[in-house]
């Protein structure tokens, strides 16, 4: 599975340009799952307990924009979250809208 970061860079001869990455609109699922975080949760290890991959955590923080602030790992206890269950499809997404 490729890396996020790998669609920021693109390269043309000599000279590499640097690109913002779009990230997609997750819509709420029946499957998905709600947790309310605790004392030392971090983004990186929920994203390894639910996707087995810690570089997915962003996947839960845009599936929860008004929640989850993009500044740091750490989330505040007595959160409500969301986790959506089909991350493939939102990496399928997320490769469309970054091709």
């Amino acid at each position: 599975m490729p890396s996020r970061l790998d669609y920021i860079s693109r390269k043309f001869g000599r000279k590499t340009t640097l690109k913002a990455i779009k990230y997609p609109e997750i819509e709420p699922s029946t499957d998905d799952i709600y947790i309310i975080t605790t004392v030392g949760d971090r983004l990186d290890l929920l994203a390894y307990d639910f996707y087995h991959n810690t570089d997915l955590w962003w996947i839960i923080t845009s599936a929860n924009p008004d929640i989850i602030r993009r500044d740091g790992f750490v989330l505040k206890p007595g959160l409500e979250i969301r986790i959506p269950s089909d991350y493939y499809g939102v990496l399928k997404l997320f490769e469309d809208l970054n091709k």
